[in-house]
């Protein structure tokens, strides 16, 4: 399956630190779609990661999956049926845990710039991400895979951080 197949408006799932955002940017860049980081629409800027209320995140939701064209990444399941409706095609970044766990710490301690940040705040180790990337991300992970193997649409599922390399390389991506 190619990225032309999935269409004009793609949903890219997957455990936090995966690589999301990034993927989610270099898809936008090469065939022109708006990024939309859900963890954007999710958080306040300027904060410490602090939540929009519940209806607020949803009204932004809610308008940008009405658009003709773009590339969402994040998961927020409560919210995933909506834009799977929309969705013309899905990426599954199905990464491990340790690889989650290191790419977390790695963007919380050297990474200032990166794709899906949110505006005005910094990354920092906290241990509730810690504790959520390794006890409920396995769960999560599995949630995932079975969801996306009941999705008929095109979709893709990358593995591995070699399938992952691949894919930029087939699909002429760059980070």
């Amino acid at each position: 399956m190619s990225l032309d197949e999935l269409g004009p408006r793609i949903c890219i799932l997957g455990p936090s630190n995966s690589g999301k955002s990034t993927l989610a940017v270099a898809i936008g860049r090469a065939r022109l779609l708006p990024p939309v980081h859900l963890d954007q629409l999710r958080h306040k800027p300027f904060t410490d990661w602090e939540p929009r209320p519940a209806e607020e995140f949803v009204a932004l939701h809610d308008e940008a999956i009405k658009g003709d064209r773009w590339v969402m990444d994040g998961n927020y399941s409560w919210l995933l049926s909506q834009r799977l409706e929309r969705a013309t095609g899905v990426i599954l970044l199905d990464t491990s845990t340790t690889i989650s766990l290191f790419r977390y710490l790695r963007r919380s301690w050297f990474e200032r710039q990166r794709p899906g940040a949110l505006d005005g705040a910094l990354d920092s180790v906290k241990w509730e991400m810690i504790h959520y990337i390794t006890i409920a991300t396995p769960g999560n992970r599995r949630r995932y895979q079975t969801l996306f193997d009941s999705i008929e649409r095109p979709k893709i599922r990358l593995s591995t951080p070699r399938q992952l390399a691949d894919f930029y390389r087939a699909e002429g991506l760059r980070r």
